[in-house]
């Protein structure tokens, strides 16, 4: 399917129904690095087929929305990142670490103890069953190997940058997998490049770049100042890790707009690169009007060129109940459609 001028797409995660999850568990814990079975209402021997009708329902949520690329929903996961990240071999998730969080808690976090490796598919099936159930342009997200370095203790590596590398190439066999399996876009979600730059700026785009070394599909990165649920502190200011994703061989780059009231002059630092630009509030509760999101699109087309542009919530939707979260996307979808419209003449 041709994408439109100004395509809008989500950034991964949508709202899990309910009668899935136990959101009062998912609420209170924030996103888990090592497994967190206990969030799932469904008894293990029907959870396969429940993920699958939910995984359904988030898909024509985003398609009746029309939201033109398209996600699972990451209906499947208890988090972001802890399916893959603890699905790898030389990670221990039993006998975890506790470690401080992004948002300063403490963090139950898998714990590196030998060398880290793919063992075998893990996104695979879920990217097969988008593709059998849309026709629309599909993305599939994936964790970053900076951000699953610093959701782990490292018991085994001499350095970080070890333990990086060897994640990045287990991310690098699953993308070519990922697209085997009839991806259109592959997205790596690395938060923790902008919650620890200074460690980022040594090694980040070195291990991103292991992680696309031959890929040759359409990739994407989302950086971001955390879950609005999770991180409740004032995001105020700019990026700390941005203009060095320049040199990095990524094709896409996602950027937290709406919340912050991000200066967009930044995107000037990527001039090569695809910029997905959230429009979308993830800490309000209320659904934006397509006019406020119109004002917002306007505003990054101000700063970059429309041909560059891919309209986006801020953040994941993981957080937020399926009636606020269908009406966001469909207000950012009426909004970014006001401004083809300018923009066509």
């Amino acid at each position: 399917m041709a994408l439109p001028l100004l395509p809008t797409t989500v950034v991964g995660s949508y709202a899990q129904p309910d009668w899935l999850v136990n959101r009062e568990i998912l609420m209170g814990r924030g996103p888990a690095r090592i497994r967190a079975h206990d969030i799932w209402r469904v008894p293990e021997e029907f959870l396969d087929d429940a993920q699958d009708d939910a995984t359904v329902v988030a898909i024509r949520d985003m398609e009746q929305a029309g939201v033109d690329i398209i996600t699972d929903g990451e209906i499947r996961r208890e988090s972001y990142s802890n399916r893959f990240a603890t699905a790898l071999g030389g990670i221990d998730i039993e006998n975890f670490a506790i470690v401080p969080g992004r948002s300063g808690k403490p963090s139950q976090v898998p714990r590196i103890t030998g060398p880290i490796r793919r063992v075998g598919p893990v996104e695979v099936r879920d990217v097969q069953f988008l593709r059998a159930n849309t026709d629309r342009t599909i993305k599939i997200t994936i964790p970053g190997p900076f951000t699953m370095t610093q959701q782990a203790q490292n018991d085994y590596y001499p350095d970080a940058e070890s333990a990086a590398m060897d994640y990045a190439a287990a991310v690098n066999e699953e993308i070519k997998a990922l697209y085997a399996a009839g991806a259109d876009i592959v997205q790596l979600d690395e938060p923790y490049m902008q919650a620890n730059p200074d460690e980022a700026r040594k090694y980040a785009v070195k291990a991103i770049k292991r992680a696309l070394e031959g890929v040759t599909g359409t990739t994407a990165l989302h950086i971001c100042f955390g879950y609005a649920h999770t991180i409740t502190t004032e995001k105020t200011g700019g990026y700390n890790f941005l203009a060095e994703l320049e040199d990095c061989t990524v094709q896409q780059v996602s950027v937290e707009a709406a919340q912050p009231k991000l200066d967009l002059s930044i995107l000037s630092v990527l001039p090569s690169k695809k910029l997905i630009v959230g429009v979308i509030d993830m800490g309000d509760p209320n659904i934006e009007t397509a006019e406020t999101v119109a004002d917002r699109v306007r505003n990054a087309v101000a700063h970059a060129p429309a041909e560059r542009l891919v309209i986006a919530p801020d953040c994941g939707m993981k957080y937020l109940d399926r009636k606020t979260a269908f009406g966001k996307l469909k207000a950012m979808v009426e909004g970014t459609k006001i401004v083809r419209r300018e923009l066509a003449g």
